[in-house]
């Protein structure tokens, strides 16, 4: 038998398997993956030791927000990581809460609406989504713990009377915040068939995530219903063993064919290939990267979690948006910070020539929807 290394395309991915979480590596350098450093630097503009101390505040955020949160109740607003203290701040609705989550170490704020009030909005939202009565203008919305409201993301110069009536809808429901800066309509970043990439089903090229046991996770919309891959050499690679999409965006394939799987992303050059050693969700405000085979390694921040994405093809729900930019091919590949998988590339707006906004599935999610186990060093 052939035994063929893939080239596995990183699509960040973040890792929940039941109920057991996956002890993060602390940031040292030591046990940092080679080159980290180095990219989270010349990403953000950081000495090496500025980036070493944020990957650090960064894991120890990922960490505490559980428990914090927890101590928070059904007072919780949400919680992000604050890029200028270098601290986890949890948002909740009395000072009694506010008081428990600063006993854990977290920073706390007071404010007017809880998570489970901004979900219920965010939810009514959901259901106009499935009856197709959301205008494509419409970008998506997700929860916004710092304003306490609902953020509608609208494309710029598109404020027809079809929106008009949408917002409205929006606001009998509670707060709203309409964005209109930069945003564009989202589309999912599959590709035609290009030779010398990652993998490839039907006539359509996309990005490898996060290896399992098994096989690996990748985007839903890149193929489904038992569909044959073939890898970045043309040979058998396996086939998709469940996928979902819209409404979500995962699957997952089986490997075959004498391909095995193995914990790292690719840097492409960029940035040594970094080892994947768990799934611990990254707060909002957080670094992170992501792999590719199109554009390769870029990174940001995580800017938004559940999110609602509305694509032509229908809205897929829960999605963690991020600054970080993608283009067509990128789809499935990996988003990672530090050595935390946090998701799969879904699809966004824009280009890593002018920028752009792009979301992803988180992993745990799809960990426990098909029962898989992430592939960890």
């Amino acid at each position: 038998m052939r035994f063929t290394v893939p080239r596995i395309v990183p699509a960040l991915a973040l890792v929940l398997v039941g109920t057991t979480f996956t002890v993060p590596a602390q940031a040292s350098e030591k046990e940092l993956s080679p080159g980290l450093l180095t990219a989270m630097s010349s990403a953000f503009g950081l000495t090496e030791s500025q980036a070493r101390l944020r990957l650090d505040k960064e894991n120890r955020a990922s960490q505490l927000a559980p428990r914090a949160e927890g101590e928070a109740g059904a007072a919780l607003a949400g919680s992000w990581f604050d890029e200028a203290t270098n601290r986890l701040v949890v948002a909740v609705t009395d000072q009694a809460a506010a008081r428990k989550v600063e006993a854990t170490g977290a920073d706390a704020v007071v404010v007017s609406r809880s998570a489970n009030s901004m979900a219920a909005h965010k939810n009514r939202l959901d259901a106009l989504s499935a009856t197709g009565s959301v205008p494509a203008a419409v970008a998506g919305w997700r929860p916004d713990p710092r304003t306490g409201t609902v953020v509608v993301n609208v494309e710029a110069g598109k404020q027809t009377a079809e929106v008009a009536s949408f917002l409205e809808k929006a606001r009998q429901y509670g707060a709203i915040t309409v964005n209109t800066e930069g945003v564009q309509q989202p589309q999912t970043f599959a590709a035609g068939t290009v030779g010398g990439d990652p993998y490839y089903t039907g006539n359509v090229r996309c990005s490898i995530g996060f290896s399992v046991h098994g096989g690996y996770v990748t985007a839903g919309h890149c193929g489904g219903g038992g569909a044959a891959v073939y890898g970045w050499d043309r040979s058998f690679q396996g086939n998709f063993a469940g996928s979902s999409f819209p409404g979500n965006d995962y699957a997952w394939v089986r490997t075959g064919g004498g391909w095995w799987t193995v914990p790292v992303v690719l840097g492409w050059g960029t940035v040594p290939d970094a080892l994947v050693r768990g799934s611990w969700e990254a707060p909002v405000g957080t670094s992170v990267c992501r792999s590719g085979s199109t554009t390769r390694w870029h990174c940001g921040v995580i800017q938004g979690r559940n999110e609602t994405v509305n694509y032509a093809q229908g809205a897929v729900y829960q999605m963690v948006g991020t600054s970080v930019c993608a283009e067509g091919g990128d789809s499935g590949g990996s988003f990672i910070t530090g050595d935390q998988a946090q998701g799969v590339t879904s699809g966004g707006y824009g280009n890593c020539s002018s920028g752009g906004r792009t979301w992803f599935q988180p992993i745990n999610e799809i960990l426990n929807v098909y029962g898989l186990r992430l592939h960890t060093a």
